[in-house]
């Protein structure tokens, strides 16, 4: 096996194997940042002094069963392929994918709805259209599966979850099949938009189609794009994925889009070459007349438009796009019937087409369940996760609700995709005073700042990488006014198989450098109480701070209330005169955790947990300095973050003309691709191993060093 080398700062090189970008698996790491999702983690906790260590188990992924025979689906080789296959063909093609697809993600423990509400759609878009010629782009990436089975991807998917695998939420950049990449969402129309102009302006004739669904439509994006796509009245179809069967808000309340023969009907005449054009020469015949008809024609096509469409639906045709709907997106006929119309559509403008889905479809003959039961047959039972683990959401959680009983004006906003179980338990105890707005997090933002100004006390959830969409609304609506909104920053750092798309990597750099925000990060959950009860004290400046997946790092199962903590004192855990590590957030963990380490060779270490970005607490860096030769920062962040403001003070206070030798540890500058947490902490260069072998390297004890990275 080749071995080869990667620069790392400080003259620390760690070892890679082959082609792998992972660390070699001899290395003993402490990887205490953990699993991406809540329900689908598996993880070994063991008690071991202060510090919880995390073991990986065998992924499920290893599970070798046996999946049910797709014969059709084993001709597939690209989209071509799909283009002389029958009705019955494509139904029969549909459910091999339902049931390929069922397999893949119960071997990854990945959810499987979403990606399994769109395949007879799937099967629908890529009979009727020609990619990669027509483009095809999605608004979420957890939909792209079947698309990606169907393009000459099906082993790629197979690896799905596994480390240097497929990534959960990740475009395929290499893939002539993807035109753009998914990223978080509500992007599919803008960048369609754009390929449309362009296309138009080259004189060329290729199709766009765009993939939405009931998610991504609570994002602005979305209608900013569909306003624009209807003024501009360029070609391009924009298919909505509407799973929840309305487009009401709240969906148990709204009564279910009726699908039956006579939508079916009208679906196929609204989408039909005659009526269109009937449509048209209507338009024309009474702007002829006079402005009066015209208007009192267009009032009666809208009036007559509604009464037969779903609840919502002239709102698309008021932004400008022609409405076709509502479509059933199980019956394949009925999709091909549509597709086909809409596709043989000349300088028609923007359409789009309401697909209703429903995500409890089963795999035929019951075929989900037991796929389910042969995976959880091939995964040990050590697999599942031990009773009373908790995670950070869970503590953060508790304690908001206890800090809730105290503060009465304490209310809670959440935005993103999808929500953690114990952000569900926080909802139903808080009712009317939990506020979930979807995909919407520039809204959620504004709103909160709104309900601060009304008096309340908001406490934002947002996750890291979701928040980087409202970073206008945090400057302008909060920040520049001193609003009192307390941002909670989820899935700060690495995300696990998430990758990168939902990687918190820039939270640190991008909240720090505002000037009236308080910026801090829990080392355990402990201190995570603590900074919720101080976050409900502050009344006269916005606050955040942020936390990780997965599991907490301190081994502990109750606690009382947190307590207020002073505003910019960080703590010194354990004191040492050879090298001082001031870590921040969750890599404290992994400071003490050097800290052992290098104990045992003889270094006597101080591990100090800053707790605040921003204030700095100067005093306790003026200490570190004064009574160490050595400093190192340790930080779950870009460039830029917690060891720019260090950087800072020390250059402006003098320490570094002192003579202080100072090293920061942060995130690489790069991306890092899906992996377990272990291992991408590794690739960062992380770990206590890191670490520690960064003291060694600066005590020049680099033969050392290279010796704990091996």
């Amino acid at each position: 096996m080749v071995a080869v080398t990667a620069r790392y700062p400080f003259g620390i090189c760690p070892q890679f194997h082959g082609n792998s970008k992972l660390l070699s698996p001899e290395t003993d790491f402490s990887a205490l940042n953990f699993p991406s999702r809540h329900g689908y983690s598996r993880l070994n906790l063991q008690p071991k002094g202060h510090v919880a260590e995390i073991h990986s188990l065998p992924h499920a992924g290893d599970f070798t069963g046996e999946n049910e025979p797709t014969p059709i689906l084993d001709a597939i080789e690209s989209p071509m392929n799909l283009k002389n296959l029958s009705t019955k063909e494509l139904k029969q093609l549909a459910n091999e994918i339902r049931s390929e697809l069922s397999f893949i993600m119960a071997k990854a423990q990945k959810p499987s709805r979403s990606s399994l509400t769109v395949v007879e759609l799937t099967v629908a878009i890529h009979h009727v259209f020609h990619a990669p010629v027509d483009k095809i782009l999605w608004d979420v990436a957890e939909q792209t599966y079947a698309h990606k089975l169907l393009t000459g991807r099906r082993q790629i998917m197979q690896t799905l979850g596994k480390p240097n695998g497929n990534p959960v939420a990740a475009p395929d950049f290499e893939s002539e099949f993807d035109p753009f990449g998914a990223g978080h969402g509500c992007n599919s129309i803008s960048a369609g938009l754009g390929m449309a102009i362009a296309r138009d302006f080259k004189g060329k004739r290729d199709r766009v189609v765009a993939v939405i669904n009931n998610e991504t439509i609570m994002a602005g994006q979305v209608y900013e794009a569909m306003r624009n796509s209807g003024s501009l009245d360029s070609n391009m179809i924009v298919l909505l994925n509407d799973s929840r069967h309305s487009l009401h808000p709240k969906v148990e309340e709204a009564s279910k889009t009726p699908i039956n023969a006579l939508s079916s009907t009208l679906s196929k005449l609204q989408s039909s070459k005659l009526f269109r054009r009937f449509r048209e020469l209507a338009k024309e015949l009474t702007k002829k007349i006079g402005k009066g008809m015209y208007e009192w024609a267009a009032k009666v096509d809208e009036y007559a438009r509604g009464m037969i469409g779903p609840p919502g639906s002239t709102l698309f045709e008021e932004l400008g796009l022609y409405y076709i709907g509502p479509v059933d997106g199980h019956n394949i006929e009925d999709l091909v019937c549509v597709l086909n119309e809409v596709a043989s559509l000349d300088s028609m403008g923007p359409v789009l087409v309401h697909v209703i889905t429903k995500e409890e479809m089963e795999v035929g003959d019951n075929q989900m369940n037991a796929v389910a039961n042969k995976i959880m047959e091939g995964i040990s039972s050590s697999d599942t996760i031990p009773c009373g683990t908790r995670t950070y959401s869970d503590c953060f959680v508790e304690s908001l609700i206890s800090e809730a009983e105290r503060h009465k004006d304490i209310v809670a906003i959440h935005a993103g995709m999808g929500m953690e179980p114990s952000l569900h338990l926080l909802k139903n105890v808080f009712a009317e005073k939990f506020f979930d707005v979807g995909m919407a997090e520039q809204h959620a933002v504004t709103f909160a700042a709104g309900l601060a100004s009304g008096g309340l006390k908001p406490f934002c959830i947002i996750p890291s990488a979701f928040l980087q969409r409202a970073y206008d609304q945090v400057i302008h609506d909060v920040d520049r006014q001193k609003v009192p909104v307390r941002f909670i920053i989820t899935s700060a750092g690495l995300v696990g198989s998430d990758g990168p798309a939902h990687c918190g990597a820039f939270d640190i750099a991008f909240m720090s450098c505002l000037p009236n925000m308080i910026v801090m990060a829990p080392s355990d959950e402990v201190e995570l109480s603590h900074m919720v009860a101080t976050a409900a004290l502050i009344d006269d400046r916005p606050v955040c701070f942020r936390y990780p997946r997965g599991a907490l790092s301190v081994m502990e199962h109750s606690f009382g209330s947190g307590i207020p903590i002073e505003v910019g004192k960080g703590r010194i855990l354990t004191e040492g005169k050879d090298v001082a590590l001031l870590g921040y957030g969750s890599m404290v963990q992994n400071c003490l955790r050097a800290q052992s380490l290098l104990s045992k060779l003889g270094v006597e270490v101080t591990v100090a947990d800053a707790r605040f970005c921003k204030p700095l607490d100067i005093k306790l860096l003026r200490h570190l300095c004064k009574n160490h030769s050595f400093l190192v920062t340790v930080e779950e962040g870009s460039i830029g973050g917690f060891a720019s403001h260090v950087a800072q003070f020390l250059s402006l206070d003098g320490q570094l003309d002192a003579g202080i030798k100072w090293r920061p540890i942060t995130l690489p500058d790069n991306y890092i691709e899906q992996a377990s947490p272990k291992e991408q902490l590794a690739v960062a260069g992380l770990t206590g191993n890191h670490i520690a072998a960064t003291a060694l390297s600066l005590l020049g004890r680099t033969r050392e060093a290279l010796i704990l990275m091996c």
